[in-house]
């Protein structure tokens, strides 16, 4: 990795860093801030009585002033320093000695959610639907909808209306194998997942002989080489030109080829055992015994869906992920898979067999689905709710908290505490308390939903037992970054034959073209002479570690890494990668905007890490979602599961709770 302070003047200019680029240059400084006066300066919200036309915020609020529409936004976006200061100044317990008292705003909610991701959207949705005339208000620290589920969206010239991209919770994954609650709320608002087998061109790419492939890196191998996955070769075809020692092309062609039964004697369930104690580099050096650039090759197999490396990733579960081009080496084990092990992780579980194609996908992603969710309940804030009108509509955010709404969404108003009113057994309601960017406001509500991370609710309710605190603390989340790059055009990836590649050890593990979806009005773009997002995705967790402590370690170096590196490396592995077949960063590159989620993926449980509890449970999930009075908790860590639909039905579950 290139050292940010390696970044020379000339360099700069060559990456066609000098070209400017429309971005607010955010990093973490919360570790120097000291007292509520400067968090005032870094954050703010639409108070009681806002919700003036056309605005998002105060003036304290650090958005362009020019700016009332946040997914046009670029640079850095996501957990941003304003968005986690009072998060972070709770944790290290500085937020209240100069926060002063809590000043009540006289504002009563039947129920109050706290965060306004698709958890907390869906909560508010499901209880508007099962009490009609009930007034809810939803609070988040950030300065979208969405939480994770964020759009990027950009406007280059020439083209007819927005491109537009995902900077979070992509698509709707599997939904054959979604929960009872996640098909249910999709039917509900209109989301009718077979239409997208049409409006996602899947033969766009491979038409234009465009493929998969993988970049050996200068992190890695000692000479960089890209190696495209073109239908039809062989293993020995593609392995052949890897810059891999002689021995390491032998191990991988006997891994794709013929691996032996490494666990001979071994009953089914015993083979499947032992994969459980292993990860999966572990797995290759340990059993295999393969040499170490077989290992360098396939530590990023598993990144951008799980956030950690293979030197992270349970051997069982890449047995479950085995493919023709990922995690060889389980052929020889003779392995039944007509059902799964008990030993792989539980999204893996629950979709084994799904065959679903991946294709259900809006342009901004999961986002569309809390914009669809929001247009119902707020009127004025949408032109358009319908599935095929959405990604085009246009969106009032001043609309958002006005004080005649039924349901009213606060942005940038982190909640400092929430508590039930006496005893939690009797208690009757709750008083939640939110920084407003100059004090401590609290409301009163029948009801409260903890729909934000659960880490950070022992710091917000500070009556939880102690047991459910420290489960509640176990849900480390994983970071990452996802990053749209909005190019002039794709010539570059034409001719190189690429629509996506995997890196094997560079600070971005994948870059790929966006998905070529056209949904109403949106057009997707066509030719290769047209604007185009591409994702490119980047996981912190450090290597050498659990999931847990590696994030943690990752989260603590990402917040130290500013955004004229990320920017930097954007454009420096993208010209390594395509710069052979004609890219130039500084003429193709028009706008970047990096989605930085610190606490990004829920954590899942997984083998050989959370042995002691799984599969046989207790799990801390159980634990750390326990209902406390009026308060219930939603969110996808409470599942524990990554994916939209745990997250709905987390919502739908704590409704239930306090609605009965």
């Amino acid at each position: 990795m290139t050292d940010p302070q390696e970044i020379t003047p000339r360099k700069a200019r060559e990456l066609g860093m000098d070209r400017p680029i429309s971005r607010r240059d955010f990093f973490d400084g919360v570790a120097t801030v000291a007292g509520v006066a400067a968090l005032g300066s870094l954050t703010g919200c639409a108070g009681p009585g806002a919700g003036r036309p056309n605005t998002i915020g105060t003036k304290r609020l650090k958005v362009p002033s020019e700016i009332d529409y946040p997914p046009v936004l670029t640079g850095m976006q996501g957990n941003t320093s304003h968005a986690l200061s009072v998060p972070h100044a709770l944790r290290d317990d500085r937020f209240w000695d100069q926060a002063g008292a809590p000043e009540p705003t006289g504002e009563r909610y039947d129920l109050v959610v706290v965060g306004a991701g698709i958890s907390g959207v869906t909560a508010a949705h499901r209880w508007l639907e099962r009490a009609p005339d009930a007034r809810i208000l939803i609070l988040d620290n950030h300065d979208e909808v969405g939480g994770h589920a964020r759009r990027n969206e950009f406007h280059p010239a020439g083209r007819k209306g927005p491109l537009i991209g995902y900077g979070g919770s992509q698509s709707i994954e599997a939904p054959s194998v979604w929960t009872p609650e996640g098909k249910d709320l999709l039917d509900k608002i209109g989301v009718r997942v077979r239409r997208f087998e049409e409006y996602f061109d899947q033969a766009l790419y491979t038409g234009l002989k465009m493929y998969d492939s993988v970049f050996c890196d200068r992190e890695t191998f000692p000479q960089e080489k890209l190696v495209v996955f073109t239908p039809g070769r062989k293993a020995p075809q593609w392995i052949a030109e890897l810059p891999v020692a002689e021995q390491a092309r032998k191990d991988l062609l006997m891994l794709y080829g013929h691996p032996p039964d490494w666990f001979p004697g071994l009953s089914d369930d015993r083979k499947k055992e032992r994969l459980a104690g292993l990860t999966y580099a572990e797995f290759l050096r340990d059993v295999c015994k393969v040499h170490p650039d077989v290992l360098r090759y396939v530590q990023t197999m598993p990144n951008d869906e799980w956030g950690y490396g293979s030197d992270a990733f349970g051997a069982i579960d890449a047995w479950g992920s085995a493919g023709e081009y990922d995690y060889p080496g389980f052929q020889g084990l003779g392995l039944d898979r007509s059902k799964p092990s008990k030993y792989n992780s539980p999204s893996m579980i629950k979709g084994w067999g799904a065959d679903d194609p991946y294709v259900y996908h809006f342009p901004e992603g999961n986002q569309a689905i809390v914009r669809m969710m929001i247009g119902r309940m707020i009127p004025g804030f949408a032109t358009a709710t319908e599935m095929e009108e959405i990604s085009t509509a246009t969106f009032d955010y001043g609309r958002l908290d006005l004080p005649r709404n039924q349901i009213r969404v606060r942005l940038s108003c982190p909640v400092v505490s929430a508590a039930n009113d006496g005893d939690p057994a009797t208690a009757t309601t709750a008083t939640v308390g939110y920084f407003d960017g100059e004090r401590v406001r609290t409301v009163r509500a029948a009801n409260v939903i903890m729909a934000c991370w659960n880490m950070v609710i022992p710091y917000l309710v500070d009556e939880l037992p102690a047991d459910q605190k420290d489960a509640l603390s176990k849900a480390v989340k994983v970071p990452l970054l996802y990053s749209m790059v909005q190019l002039r055009g794709w010539e570059a990836w034409r001719r190189a034959g690429i629509s996506r590649t995997r890196f094997t050890g560079a600070y971005w593990c994948v870059a790929e073209l966006d998905h070529p979806v056209s949904i109403g009005e949106y057009v997707r773009p066509r030719t290769p002479d047209q604007p185009i997002n591409v994702h490119m995705i980047s996981t912190p967790a450090v290597p050498g570690m659990s999931p847990a402590s590696g994030s943690v370690a990752g989260r603590h170096e990402l917040i130290k890494t500013p955004y004229d590196y990320l920017e930097y490396s954007i454009r420096d592995q993208l010209t390594r990668l395509l710069g052979p077949s004609g890219f130039d960063p500084a003429r193709d590159i028009q706008a970047i905007t990096v989605n930085r989620w610190g606490h990004g993926y829920a954590p899942e449980y997984a083998t050989p890490w959370n042995l002691d509890f799984y599969p046989q449970g207790p799990f801390p999930a159980a634990v750390a979602r326990r209902r406390a009075g009026r308060i219930a908790i939603a969110n996808s860590d409470s599942v524990p599961a990554a994916y939209a639909d745990a997250a709905i039905t987390a919502a739908y579950r704590a409704v239930g709770e306090l609605q009965v």
